[in-house]
């Protein structure tokens, strides 16, 4: 399975110390170079383990050959991250930007964003509890409403 990733995902899923279990459920992860420029410019939360995580993930994507519908005034990051889903034609999108998220469904993509990553990891028995990851983001500069919160719980069982 071919997975793209944008920044607001790996950042929650690096700050809950999960980057790995996008290896694990999908295989080959790629990010467009925007998006790694955006993760590990100095003084950017997790910007050490996020270099180090994206080694040999970084590709090159022309937005001239990807048009993409960019109804929502997003950011070079994301709509990179679209046209290089659209360029290698990968399976899925891992974003958490509710903006970018209705542009790339606009644009026919497949999204989940980090919390589906912790719930289909502990449906697949690579974590216990996706309880205390949340905890971390919670405990971040990252913002779970109280609804997320206790929706993804409930769909965890927890």
């Amino acid at each position: 399975m071919i997975v793209i990733a944008d920044s607001s995902a790996l950042v929650a899923l690096s700050l809950c110390q999960s980057l790995q279990l996008l290896d694990r459920l999908f295989g080959d992860i790629f990010v467009p170079k925007s998006v790694y420029e955006e993760v590990i410019f100095k003084g950017k939360p997790e910007a050490e383990a996020l270099d180090e995580y994206l080694q040999m993930k970084v590709k090159s994507v022309s937005m001239e050959n990807y048009p993409v519908q960019n109804t929502a005034n997003l950011g070079r990051g994301e709509l990179e991250a679209i046209a290089l889903y659209m360029d290698i034609d990968a399976d899925l999108l891992i974003i958490d930007d509710a903006r970018a998220k209705k542009a790339a469904y606009a644009n026919g993509l497949e999204v989940m964003g980090s919390i589906g990553v912790l719930l289909l990891a502990k449906e697949r028995g690579l974590i216990k509890a996706i309880q205390p990851l949340l905890n971390l983001l919670n405990a971040s500069d990252i913002h779970l409403s109280s609804t997320i919160i206790n929706k993804a719980l409930e769909l965890a069982g927890e």
